[in-house]
């Protein structure tokens, strides 16, 4: 009856309206600075292009760019480094973190295709020098597969008509179209699938990147201001005859005729004449600490380095030798400090705690979940919590970073989220929970775990009702064996006590966060609580783990078991409170 009206409540919440006051967006996100003149290209006009993609190969593996790195560029309301750029750009092009493009090995029957890539700073700068070359060739990603089909069905019949080979499935491939497809048949396929909102999205996406195709050299604000709050010019600004247009333009000159000697020492003449445009106000340290950033990838080490720990202490689960534990440990704190090492140069460049979007906030989430479980760990001495550890750290880390979330790019924070220092406080303590519940998950897949295969294969029973098996989990839970009170009710009852201990945890943090939520709301928004979407699926979660903890004084047939499933459940529950709400339904955190 009580666990009745608890989920009446729930429904209830969940039908209140809510509204949104101004302040609450997002800033826009520019991928191509807007000027309200005419940009004179620092490059010279495009010529014919000279190369094929297989000299376009060679060439770029002769050139040394690494020199433009670090130049200080300032795009969409920040000062950042041109490699930085190059990758934006990249990915705003093709929906890739690298351009590849495909080079035919051999003729006839031992015709060969090779994957070439391209490092990003490459791409960004041919696309700016040698446009040309580039408009039918794959180039503008199109990630929804429909519209990818239409407009290469379009493009097949044109060249069927002009009788011109077209491989279709070739194409189809590549994830890409090429700009001129995209002038041809694009409003086609607008016109004929209007009605549809994933085409629509599609499409939109579709015109931002060729937009980054056909504009880009406009983001070239690379001459640093005379005074600090003035604002950066483009380079295209300068008189021809200053030394950093007469580099940009020899520059040029090189790339067009292949020379890449000569490129690589333009590259160091044009770098050297924009650090020397008022050097007073041309940032320095900050623009190291973003290379490095760039460069050190320290959240991809440090996800599979968690994978590489969760791996070693499953092993470790399985066969109890101590040798794993000590490096599933010790991989675990390496993936730690690599993660800790990516979020604090992220928090230094950004110039503030970074949690304030849905990637800042999963790497955070990870972050928190992996010391705290890590922590537990060295106190309980049960390396079980470092497992759940890893694989906390590893599937919200690969999530983040690998399935495109919204907030890779560092970039401005909403407005709102200036207006309280309560905001960093109530973030971290509801991120922090969120970590805790996903490693009371990832504790009561172990128990659900054991409990089933002893269920479903009846000779692990046996192996963990005081053989090997039991002494196996006494080792995972930290328990002495030497008194052979190991088996299967054993494991079991302390792999529920472990769940319950993160739970607790969750429980108690999510209802801070909750109340420090609040707080912050009513500094900036002048209320307490509006039942917004996020607020009101915030209570439902902690209600579940309410829930939770009430059915631990319940007559429950297996309470171990009902509190595993109803971790499961609470998951999801916070899933959908930390996804669906802010990607599905509009509110006051749709900046989040």
């Amino acid at each position: 009856m009580k666990l009745a009206m608890i989920f009446s409540l729930l429904l209830g919440l969940c039908t209140i309206a809510n509204a949104q006051p101004d302040g609450n967006a997002h800033p826009d996100h520019n991928a191509v600075t807007e000027s309200s003149d005419a940009i004179e290209n620092p490059f010279g006009n495009p010529s014919i292009p000279t190369m094929d993609t297989e000299a376009k190969v060679a060439f770029a593996e002769a050139l040394d760019l690494s020199v433009l790195d670090d130049l200080a560029v300032f795009h969409n309301g920040r000062v950042k480094i041109l490699g930085t750029l190059a990758n934006e750009t990249v990915m705003n092009l093709t929906g890739r973190h690298k351009h590849f493009d495909i080079l035919n090995k051999g003729t006839g029957d031992v015709a060969k295709m090779k994957k070439v890539s391209f490092d990003p700073m490459f791409t960004m700068l041919d696309a700016q020098i040698d446009p040309m070359y580039y408009l039918d060739r794959p180039m503008l990603g199109v990630n929804y597969l429909p519209l990818r089909t239409v407009m290469l069905n379009l493009a097949s019949a044109d060249a069927e008509k002009d009788s011109v080979e077209f491989n279709t499935k070739g194409w189809l491939k590549t994830g890409m179209i090429s700009p001129r497809m995209y002038n041809r048949y694009a409003s086609t396929a607008f016109n004929d699938y209007a009605d549809s909102p994933p085409f629509r999205k599609a499409i939109g996406q579709l015109d931002r990147s060729f937009a980054v195709f056909a504009n880009s050299i406009s983001n070239l604000l690379l001459v640093a201001p005379d005074r600090e709050n003035d604002p950066w010019l483009h380079l295209g600004a300068l008189p021809a005859d200053t030394p950093a247009r007469v580099a940009a333009k020899g520059f040029a000159d090189a790339w067009r005729s292949g020379d890449a000697e000569a490129v690589n020492a333009s590259a160091i003449e044009l770098a050297a004449a924009l650090e020397a445009i008022n050097p007073q106000t041309y940032p320095t340290t900050r623009r190291s600490i973003e290379a490095i950033y760039n460069k050190a990838n320290a959240f991809e080490w440090g996800l599979w380095t968690y994978l590489f720990s969760l791996i070693l202490l499953i092993l470790a689960f399985g066969t109890g030798r101590k040798s794993l534990i000590f490096f599933g440990v010790v991989a675990l704190i390496v993936a730690i400090g690599f993660h800790a090492f990516g979020f604090t140069l992220r928090s230094i460049i950004a110039e503030r705690f970074a949690i304030q979007n849905q990637f800042e906030s999963m790497t955070g989430v990870s972050l928190f979940a992996a010391v705290v479980g890590t922590a537990i760990m060295l106190w309980r001495k049960q390396w079980l919590f470092g497992a759940a550890a890893a694989g906390t750290g590893f599937l919200v880390l690969i999530t983040a970073t690998q399935t495109g979330i919204p907030g890779e790019e560092i970039g401005r924070e909403a407005a709102i989220l200036n207006t309280s220092v309560l905001l960093k406080y109530h973030v971290t303590t509801v991120l922090t929970s969120y970590g805790l519940v996903t490693l009371g998950f990832m504790c009561s897949l172990f128990y659900l775990g054991t409990h089933y295969a002893a269920k479903f294969f009846p000779s692990t029973q046996a192996a963990t009702a005081g053989g090997d098996g039991g002494t196996v989990a006494a080792g995972a839970l930290g328990l002495d064996s030497s008194d052979g009170n190991t088996g299967r009710a054993r494991t079991l009852k302390d792999l529920d006590t472990a769940t319950m201990t993160i739970l607790q945890l969750a429980f108690w943090t999510l209802g801070v966060g909750i109340l420090l939520g609040a707080w912050w709301a009513d500094h900036s928004w002048g209320r307490w609580w509006a039942f917004d979407p996020k607020e009101t699926w915030a209570l439902v979660t902690w209600i579940v783990y309410l829930i939770v903890i009430h059915a631990r004084h319940m007559q429950l047939k297996d309470r171990g078991l009902t509190t595993a499933w109803l971790s499961v459940i609470g998951f999801i529950v916070m899933l959908w409170t930390y996804f669906g709400v802010n990607l599905m339904l509009p509110g006051l955190h749709a900046y989040a």
